[in-house]
């Protein structure tokens, strides 16, 4: 492929991204919506006869970058996680987390055998595994309006929410191992070693295999990663705010990364996320976070989320993309319990833990709202065979469904309070 092939479609991407997502923000949809949207556009080129913008060269350079994105993007997320919020809840966020993957793992499991047949049971269980991701970067930014975001509802649903995503990057890394063992391509170290002795790894002893390379990559990626925090920590005392820190980051970053995958069978996403937590906290955190952030924003963010339009419009042009009857009725019901699975069972696991009906109701609200994490995972699952490509429109949908009725619904929770007023002491971000 001539690089200077791949130029255009970058340049289409981040133009209409951008120009979307300003638009869509303006009526309080969030902007990785317009991101998709902007790949829609892009993809529709394919329709075009003859076309030489979107060749297969183009799409693998595209979907190369895509995967660099996700790989920051969690990153940024795990630099982003304050653990220390977590012990202002306690057992209550816990049990809120856990019902609140429980309930939508066994709904999406059910929902997608009831449909689609037990007949894989890893496939059914990563649908479950999509519906488990939350994000709550709309229920933050509506609970400040409200002035609600320090007190008790909005404490519970930031620590669980941040539980939520430890559990729920475990659970997709346990069974996207789980199918990989299967096929004899994921077995990890301990794996490895037992095929390299000349024992035959039976199929009863596969799942003690992946959970044994899960609890090692853990072990191992804390043990080291403890040492690389001190490194850090020493080097910001001489060196605060330069861009070195920021490279050896992105560095620790891509190195966890490689190694989940290649040496643990742990998704590569795992090891970004572990390698932002244990930097998280430090005093450059807030800087390597914004020099992330910053390049997400600028390339490889908009690229991951247009490149999910991108492949499902040319998946459409080539007929890949098919629609039967029976998949849009479960299409339908994977949407409505992925909304009813976090607000039914985050509410009662705040409802256990002694919350007013009311509090517990919000709380179920917060945690319902999906966004990028979702989306990857979806991702993850499609690269690995586990889930049909057709799924995506409708986690579009549930993400689109949830930001809109999460503020709506949260601020009709509130219409009887009052709501203190206080002027914003932080200029808003340009567009």
């Amino acid at each position: 492929m001539e690089y200077y092939s791949l130029l255009l479609p970058l340049a289409l991407i981040l133009v209409l991204s951008k120009t979307a997502g300003v638009l869509l923000n303006k009526i309080g949809v969030p902007q990785v919506i317009g991101m998709i949207a902007a790949g829609i556009l892009v993809g529709l080129i394919g329709f075009i006869p003859n076309q030489t913008v979107l060749t297969p060269a183009v799409e693998e350079g595209l979907s190369f970058l895509a995967k660099i994105g996700v790989v920051i993007i969690m990153f940024s997320a795990g630099l982003d996680t304050d653990l220390k919020k977590v012990k202002h809840t306690g057992t209550a966020a816990i049990v809120i987390t856990v019902l609140g993957v429980i309930v939508p793992l066994v709904a999406g499991f059910a929902v997608a055998g009831a449909f689609l047949g037990f007949a894989n049971v890893y496939n059914c269980l990563f649908y479950g595994v999509i519906l488990t991701a939350t994000s709550v970067s709309v229920t933050v930014a509506t609970l400040k309006e409200l002035g609600k975001l320090d007190s008790k509802v909005g404490t519970a649903i930031i620590s669980a929410a941040i539980i939520d995503d430890v559990i729920g990057i475990a659970l997709l890394s346990l069974i996207v191992g789980l199918d990989g063992a299967g096929s004899g391509s994921n077995l990890g170290l301990i794996g490895r070693a037992i095929s390299a002795s000349g024992a035959t790894v039976a199929a009863s002893s596969e799942i003690w295999i992946v959970l044994a390379n899960i609890a090692l990559f853990f072990a191992v990626g804390i043990g080291v990663g403890l040492g690389f925090r001190f490194l850090f920590k020493r080097l910001a005392l001489h060196h605060h705010h330069f861009r070195r820190i920021a490279i050896y980051a992105f560095a620790l970053c891509f190195i966890y990364a490689y190694a989940a995958e290649a040496w643990f069978g742990v998704a590569d996403i795992t090891g970004a996320f572990m390698a932002g937590l244990l930097l998280s906290g430090l005093k450059e955190s807030s800087y390597i976070d914004r020099k992330a952030d910053i390049s997400t924003y600028m390339i490889f963010g908009p690229v991951f989320f247009a490149n999910i339009g991108v492949i499902t419009m040319m998946q459409i042009v080539r007929g890949e993309f098919t629609m039967t009857p029976l998949f849009i009725w479960f299409g339908v019901a994977f949407v409505a319990v992925g909304l009813l699975g976090k607000l039914i069972g985050c509410g009662v696991g705040a409802k256990l833990c002694r919350y007013s009906l009311s509090d517990s109701l919000r709380v179920g609200l917060g945690m319902m709202a999906r966004a990028e994490v979702v989306l990857i995972c979806t991702q993850k699952g499609v690269q690995s065979g586990l889930v049909s490509p057709s799924i995506t429109p409708f986690v579009l949908a549930i993400i689109l469904i949830s930001s809109l009725l999460t503020p709506l619904l949260l601020k009709l929770t509130y219409r009887h309070e009052r709501i203190p007023h206080e002027p914003p002491d932080i200029p808003p971000i340009a567009q």
